[in-house]
């Protein structure tokens, strides 16, 4: 009886220690996530054979922004640190840097991203002139209030795409075949459980905190040196 007691006392240690060790590496592991910015890592990184997109399609790092035409924070991500991402890693084709709608703010949001997906369609050249110019034209006071109006991104794509064929605009607005590809974006939006505008995908590590460039920089940094040992 007392074997048998011994045994099972020792089975229940063995099994105490596993836990703790298992318990220590997650935490490990988190904390290291942590500290290079990483939030979280998916099983792939998001396709973007579909999606706008500046640079080469097979560069090693694939940056992707999960953003919302009618989000602040993805107006002030787009000013503050896209310009400076696009020149050091974008320009120098290192990365490539790719775009998918985000409907959280609804049906305005919605219509900005058919927008852009007709200028697509339409003007594929003109599709960043017109992408920066919609974020330039959200309002920096109320941007909850109505702005993305049928009127008002006529008014952008005029100015930002030069040879604008306005009755095929305003047509594809509203074409199945436009509707497609947003909800398309939902789907990437489901599939990779999007919570917050603008998420930032870096191959298939999603960042933390996308305003802070430092670890954006060190993720890919990391990306490049593990594709260069490949």
């Amino acid at each position: 009886m007392k074997k048998k007691n011994v045994k099972s006392r020792t089975l229940v240690w063995y099994t105490l220690v596993i836990v703790v060790v298992f318990i220590a590496l997650f935490a490990i592991n988190e904390i290291s996530k942590s500290r290079t910015g990483i939030e979280q890592e998916t099983a792939e990184a998001p396709p973007i054979s579909s999606q706008p997109t500046w640079g080469d399609k097979a560069a090693k790092v694939s940056i992707v922004e999960f953003g919302d035409y009618k989000c602040p924070s993805c107006k002030a991500w787009s000013s503050q640190i896209w310009p400076q991402l696009k020149k050091d890693y974008v320009d120098t084709k290192q990365a490539s840097f790719s775009y998918v709608n985000v409907l959280f703010h609804g049906a305005e949001s919605a219509l900005g991203a058919l927008a852009g997906e007709a200028v697509l369609e339409s003007n594929p050249d003109d599709f960043w002139h017109f992408h920066e110019a919609l974020f330039a034209e959200q309002p920096d006071a109320d941007h909850d209030g109505l702005w993305v109006t049928v009127e008002k991104l006529m008014q952008v794509a005029e100015a930002s795409v030069p040879d604008l064929d306005k009755d095929q605009f305003k047509a594809l607005l509203s074409s199945e075949e436009i509707q497609v590809r947003v909800d398309q974006d939902q789907q990437l939006v489901k599939d990779f459980n999007i919570l917050q505008t603008p998420t930032i995908m870096i191959n298939n590590k999603r960042i933390g905190n996308p305003f802070d460039y430092e670890a954006i920089q060190a993720v890919i940094e990391q990306e490049l040196s593990e594709a260069a040992t490949e």
